[in-house]
């Protein structure tokens, strides 16, 4: 019975072609904007966990004064080294963390960019070209440079791959590039470095050395990370925050979330797309109502019931959702290319965010033809006989 009612509702769309397409092209608008907003919200949260998400240990410490990466307090190592108290922890690795001024080699132009310092005994992230590079970082002066960093930095990349040599002024202290690792830009950076310790201490005089910015703890084998971080949060002063990596990453995405206009912004960017498409839709709806009225009064006159009706426009609703998503889908994920390719943020087209328009646009859709569909009580046999 379903199926036999989908070629009136059909052929009712169609036979307004201009209408139709308005429709089309006013639902494709919505969804994009939907993918947009909900795009470039998912890479803000991602990009600023990357970090995160890359440090090979199983508890985080930073200071209780750090609310995110952006603003990150310095604490005493040695908290970080009291961990070892515990026989559950392995080994602890402290992390520098600080921006600065990075000077374009052939502009001369600053632009500032994060600096990340680590003892190179040991890696303590897990990036494509750290490990390969971490001998040269115990050179004086060596800085290993993101090649996903934006080009306002200058050719560093494309330099360093010719074999060429490649030196800059990072606050004012000569360095040079020795290698190449990759992380990606970032709404809090849109570069990378990556040094050694005592190579961050020379680059920032001022830091006091001993004052860490990130603990990284690793446990043994078999130890549960959640237990330890309860004991660490019992034994350390409360000068510090303990947690886990998860808990750490999303302590971080809260923060983009919750304590900045940005999250709010995106989402309601969504709302508002899903709001301008749910309007269009109803227009359509309603004048297609409000142009067959005296048709809709005659099936009720020949004994179709309002729910039949009803049914109709809903399909109509259904089948405008589908054939407006398609264009939406195809145009955003075109758009993303480019906003990738311009802004070096990690945006990306997903099976879940696919599934989350979709049903967006459905209910959209429904929500409209629900609202337009009350027109078709007025439409009394009545008046036409």
């Amino acid at each position: 019975m379903f199926g036999k009612k989908i070629p009136l509702a059909w052929l009712q769309l169609k036979r307004e072609k201009t209408r139709l397409a308005v429709a089309l092209a006013g639902i494709a608008f919505a969804d994009i904007l939907m993918f947009m907003q909900i795009g470039f919200q998912d890479s803000l949260y991602f990009s600023n966990v990357r970090l995160h998400s890359s440090l090979q240990g199983d508890i985080v410490l930073i200071s209780n004064q750090s609310i995110a990466l952006l603003t990150m307090k310095s604490f005493s190592q040695r908290r970080l080294y009291k961990a070892l108290d515990l026989p559950t922890v392995k080994s602890v690795h402290p992390i520098y963390i600080d921006y600065t001024s990075w000077k374009n080699p052939v502009t001369g132009l600053p632009r500032n960019l994060l600096v990340i310092g680590i003892n190179p005994e040991f890696n303590p992230l897990n990036l494509p070209g750290i490990q390969e590079n971490l001998a040269k970082l115990q050179l004086p002066d060596v800085v290993l440079f993101d090649r996903s960093s934006r080009k306002e930095y200058g050719p560093i990349v494309a330099e360093f791959e010719q074999g060429k040599t490649v030196t800059t002024e990072l606050r004012r202290r000569r360095v040079e590039v020795k290698g190449l690792f990759t992380l990606g830009a970032s709404f809090g950076a849109d570069g990378n470095l990556i040094t050694s310790d005592v190579n961050f201490l020379r680059i920032f005089s001022s830091r006091q050395q001993g004052l860490i910015d990130i603990g990284l703890i690793r446990l043994k084998p078999g130890a549960d990370a959640s237990i330890v971080v309860q004991m660490l949060k019992n034994y350390l002063p409360k000068d510090v925050r303990v947690f886990t990596k998860q808990e750490y990453i999303d302590f971080e995405r809260n923060f983009w979330a919750s304590s900045t206009a940005i999250g709010f912004i995106f989402t309601l960017g969504t709302i508002m797309g899903f709001i301008v498409g749910t309007v269009i839709v109803y227009q359509v709806l309603y004048t297609e109502v409000a142009d067959h009225l005296a048709e809709y009064a005659t099936l009720k006159a020949i004994g179709y019931t309002q729910n039949y009706l009803l049914v109709v426009i809903l399909q109509e609703s259904l089948i405008l959702a589908f054939l407006g998503y398609m264009p939406g889908l195809s145009f955003a994920m075109f758009l993303y290319q480019l906003a990738r390719q311009a802004t070096l943020l990690p945006i990306a087209m997903n099976f879940g965010r696919i599934i989350l328009v979709l049903i967006l646009t459905i209910l959209m859709c429904f929500i409209s033809g629900a609202i337009a569909v009350r027109k078709l009580r007025s439409a009394d046999p009545a008046d036409i006989f």
